[in-house]
């Protein structure tokens, strides 16, 4: 192959960034600059910002998002899985299910543990403590007071 094929190629992609790199640079000669208190403060979807946010955004809103990647990274797997099934025969249907417990367990945890569920958090914390396995010594139901005093630990003889 010669390098002559890839010429229109190599010149749309020359044409491209030199078309972005120009918009960028009329932008900043050209556009008005009349800053404004308004046009400075940030944007969050029409309202306006009286005082600073008090905290941080929860993890829960991070922990929605991953999953919700996570289940799109699946279907886009999924779908030419199911093109060639027929060609992989029960290699590929055990590798896939194989996939799908790995994708899908810890999707049905978050489920269990409540993590995508939007009500008052103290409802969804009481949810949790019937629904979750708890690793032992985790305060809880079944667990450790917190506000009990600790045993002495007996040691052995």
């Amino acid at each position: 192959m010669a390098l002559e094929q890839y010429l229109p190629l190599f010149s749309l992609l020359a044409l491209v960034i030199l078309f972005a790199a120009l918009s960028f640079v009329a932008s900043q000669l050209l556009g008005p600059r009349r800053p404004t208190a308004a046009k400075e403060a940030p944007y969050e979807c029409g309202i306006v910002p009286e005082v600073e946010p008090a905290e941080r955004f929860p993890v829960k809103f991070y922990v929605v998002a991953m999953a919700f990647i996570v289940l799109d990274v699946e279907i886009i797997f999924l779908y030419p899985f199911t093109v060639v099934l027929k060609d992989l025969a029960a290699y590929g249907l055990v590798t896939m299910g194989v996939f799908l417990i790995v994708a899908l367990v810890p999707f049905g945890y978050l489920l269990s543990t409540g993590a995508v569920e939007w009500g008052p958090v103290r409802q969804v914390a009481e949810r949790v403590g019937y629904r979750v396995l708890r690793a032992a010594g985790m305060p809880g139901r079944d667990g450790l007071d917190p506000t009990r005093p600790a045993e002495p630990v007996e040691e052995a003889a």
